[in-house]
C-alpha cells in the first residue's frame, strides 16, 4: 500500500476527493437563496472551495464573488461554472480569508458550513471579521454558520476512527474509502483532524493518502463577542437551515449579523 502526506491544511490536495463527498450536500441552499434575495447588491462567499453554493446563487441570477485559499480547489470551481455557463455572474479570488482586499463592497457575505473554524485564534478570527466588515455595505449582513459544539460528544469523538460509506470515483473507475480521525484539545478549543482516504484499484491495489487539518470550535457567546468587537450588530441567531429558534439541542449555531 502506497501512502501520501501532505502538509497540514493542505486543501489543494484534498480538492480531488472534495465532492464525492460535499457536492451533494444540499441543506443549506435554500437559506442562502432566501438571504441572498432580500439582499441588495452583490455577494461574498468565503472558503467557496468548488463552487457547491456559488452555482446555485448564480443561477438564481445573483453576482458572486467567491474567495478560497486553494487554487485546486478554484480551479474544479472554475470548470463547474463553465459547465453551467455562469462564469460571466460569479468572479473567483484566490485569497485568505483572515487577509484579503477586494476593492469592492458586498450586500452580503457567507461563511458556511463550519468555514470560520478554521481561524485557529482569536487573532486570526478578528482579522477575518474585520476584513468582512471592511468590505461590506453600510446595513450589510453576514451569516455565518458554525456547528452547536457538544462537548460530551466531542470526547466520545475523541481518538477513535470513523468511516462513511465507499463511494465510486466516476473519473478514475476507482473505490473511495475515508476514514477520520480526530483528536480534541480541550484547552485550545481545538479539533485536530485526519481524513484517511483509501483509494482502491479494480485489482486491489490502494493508495492511501493523509489530510490532516484543525478546526476551532467556538461557543456562543463567544461568537456574539467577537462579532461585536469586529464592529457587527446581531441580528438573529438560529438553531437551524429552517431559522428554528437556538435552542441547547441545536445542531447548528447560524449567525445573522449586520454592519452599522
Amino acid at each position: 500500500m502506497e501512502t501520501l502526506l501532505p502538509p497540514g491544511d493542505d486543501y489543494d490536495a484534498f480538492a480531488r476527493f472534495y465532492d464525492l463527498f460535499y457536492a451533494q450536500r444540499d441543506e443549506d441552499i435554500a437559506m442562502y437563496l432566501d438571504f441572498a434575495q432580500a439582499a441588495d447588491g452583490a455577494i461574498l462567499e468565503l472558503g467557496c472551495g468548488t463552487g457547491r453554493l456559488l452555482l446555485p446563487l448564480a443561477r438564481a441570477g445573483h453576482r458572486v464573488t467567491g474567495l478560497d485559499s486553494s487554487a485546486e480547489m478554484l480551479a474544479r470551481a472554475q470548470e463547474r461554472l463553465r459547465a453551467a455557463s455562469l462564469t460571466e455572474r460569479v468572479s473567483l479570488v484566490q485569497g485568505d480569508l483572515r487577509h484579503f482586499d477586494l476593492g469592492e463592497r458586498f450586500a452580503l457575505a457567507i461563511l458556511s458550513a463550519n468555514t470560520f473554524m478554521h481561524c485557529h485564534d482569536t487573532h486570526e478570527q478578528l482579522a477575518c471579521l474585520g476584513c468582512i466588515h471592511r468590505h461590506l455595505d453600510s446595513g450589510g449582513r453576514l451569516v455565518v454558520d458554525l456547528t452547536h459544539p457538544d462537548v460530551q460528544t466531542l470526547a466520545e469523538a475523541d481518538g477513535h476512527l470513523l468511516s462513511d460509506d465507499p463511494v465510486r470515483d466516476s473519473h478514475t473507475g476507482y473505490i473511495i474509502q475515508r476514514f477520520i480521525r480526530q483528536r480534541l484539545d480541550l484547552a485550545n478549543q481545538m479539533q485536530h483532524v485526519t481524513f484517511i482516504i483509501d483509494e482502491i484499484t479494480p485489482d486491489g491495489r490502494v493508495r492511501r493518502t493523509l489530510f490532516p487539518f484543525r478546526l476551532r470550535f467556538v461557543f456562543r457567546f463567544e461568537m456574539e463577542l467577537l462579532l461585536r468587537l469586529a464592529g457587527f450588530g446581531l441580528e438573529a441567531l438560529y438553531g437551524s437551515y429552517q431559522l428554528e429558534p437556538f435552542e441547547s439541542h441545536s445542531e447548528r449555531m447560524i449567525f445573522v449579523a449586520r454592519r452599522d
